[in-house]
């Protein structure tokens, strides 16, 4: 594959920042670990490592022979590397929250793919001390953190072009998480339950020749996610947007097109699943009835119960609310979720994201932002935002949202398959196969950013931030 020069002009992106959040706090490996081998998530396979690796696995002479599949395997730990021209790094580094992409290459396995776009990515939270003088909420100013997550577009230049048949790939910073196992673990727990959700291992990223650190490689949640976990993946994709409003009114039309991330172009596009399932739900008398109808029963409630158990509190359940003075407590809403309607079976599919800031409140409320103070179910200050945390942030529960207070009426439905979850995925001896393993495979990668960046990671504290996270593991599976 030959190497494309640079030639493409500079192109802007859209800067979206969501709710602010901020947490506190080579070589391919040969130690086995569960390969996910089937497209979908509605045939999970067995958690516990195996010894042997899908044809997938097994490299080829072509990138483009074969699928994601490879860069996806959990028995690998793989290197990437980006390249770009100095001068398109430095307007990088000048303002990362600008998130505008720059032309550059992608090599991998001595093969080099390009053009391709690149680009810094991320949430206000995933700025945090990270831009500017290190501010905790800074609004702009130049990359002051070795690793910041990024973006890389494939198809920069070519529509169709693809790697591994993906058109992006996302590299996670994981600064807020000093475990370094919040995503990989999280996302492969939904997954083990049935829930369509995105694949995720660690990756080595290098940059013009300097070795970066560890990430995140977490798949992209687009057109491409849908096909490979749904048998007709040709519906509608919605980011964050919530069917019903705070005040329990069914969104606008015009408010699903804003969050629509495929079909935006077509021009027979239908959004009627959506908007039904909302209209239907906000004048339900049964709602459980009308929820059985739109969705899957095993499936959101196996949602609800991995999300709750791992304390997933910065997710769909987490409600906040506005803290200006005149809206103070009101204005509610929730993000880090896709919605996904399935035109063949007529169903719709909640999708989780954006984990970095799951199991963190486990043992106790750890993040001064993000802990939810109702339990499953539990409602608290009449419906009306309160203001809880560390911080004292108004949130309102997310059992007054009418969605999520039919799912809780579930309730044999939710203890069956809790139990279901802490005897199978979620078992010690299930999760420690994995954690020992992921711990082998990433342990050299860790101390080679540690002896490296003056702000990585200190071996040591990873290593301490790992017992802790085994021990919050351990009273998750005590907790009714």
């Amino acid at each position: 594959m030959s190497i494309i020069r640079l030639q493409k002009p500079i192109r802007r992106a859209c800067f979206f920042v969501s709710v602010a959040l901020l947490g506190v706090s080579c070589s391919s490996s040969d130690s086995p670990i569960a390969t996910e081998e089937s497209p979908g998530a509605s045939s999970p396979t067995s958690i516990v490592p195996g010894t042997e690796k899908d044809e997938a696995s097994s490299p080829s002479s072509s990138l483009e022979s074969r699928d994601s599949s490879y860069i996806f395997d959990q028995n690998q730990l793989h290197t990437f590397e980006l390249r770009l021209p100095q001068a398109s790094l430095d307007f990088l580094n000048a303002d990362p929250m600008a998130e505008e992409y720059v032309e550059g290459e992608l090599v991998f396995e001595g093969e080099t793919v390009g053009p391709v776009g690149i680009r810094y990515k991320g949430s206000v939270g995933k700025w945090v001390g990270c831009v500017g003088e290190g501010e905790i909420f800074a609004d702009g100013g130049a990359k002051a953190c070795t690793k910041l997550s990024m973006k890389v577009k494939i198809n920069w230049d070519d529509p169709d072009a693809e790697f591994f048949g993906l058109r992006k790939l996302q590299f996670h910073s994981q600064n807020l998480d000093q475990t370094l196992m919040h995503e990989r673990l999280g996302y492969l727990l939904f997954r083990e339950m049935g829930v369509p959700a995105p694949r995720s291992v660690h990756a080595r990223l290098v940059v013009n020749g300097e070795f970066v650190g560890l990430f995140a490689l977490t798949e992209q949640i687009d057109g491409r996610f849908t096909r490979h976990n749904f048998e007709d993946g040709t519906g509608n994709l919605y980011k964050e947007v919530w069917p019903l409003r705070s005040d329990a009114e069914p969104r606008s039309n015009s408010e699903f097109y804003e969050g629509l991330k495929t079909n935006e172009d077509d021009k027979n596009l239908d959004m009627s699943q959506m908007i039904l399932f909302a209209q239907q739900i906000a004048t339900a008398d049964d709602g459980r009835e009308v929820m059985r109808r739109w969705m899957d029963i095993e499936e959101i409630i196996s949602y609800a119960v991995v999300d709750r158990t791992i304390r997933n509190d910065d997710g769909a359940f987490h409600w906040y609310c506005s803290t200006d003075e005149a809206n103070y407590g009101s204005d509610c809403g929730n993000h880090n979720f896709y919605w996904y309607s399935n035109p063949s079976t007529g169903k719709v599919h909640l999708i989780p994201w954006d984990l970095d800031n799951a199991f963190e409140n486990i043992l106790f409320d750890a993040n001064p932002v993000t802990p939810i103070a109702d339990k499953w179910g539990e409602t608290s200050n009449g419906c009306k935002g309160f203001a809880y945390g560390e911080w004292y942030l108004p949130q309102r529960s997310a059992a007054c949202d009418k969605i999520t207070y039919i799912w809780s009426t579930f309730e044999e439905e939710y203890e069956r398959i809790h139990n279901e979850f802490l005897q199978g995925p979620f078992a010690k001896e299930q999760v420690d196969l994995l954690l020992d393993a992921w711990e082998q495979q990433i342990s050299p990668v860790v101390k080679e950013a540690a002896e490296i960046h003056d702000d990585a990671l200190r071996f040591k504290d990873w290593q301490e931030a790992l017992d802790g996270f085994r021990r919050s593991l351990g009273h998750a599976r005590s907790i009714k």
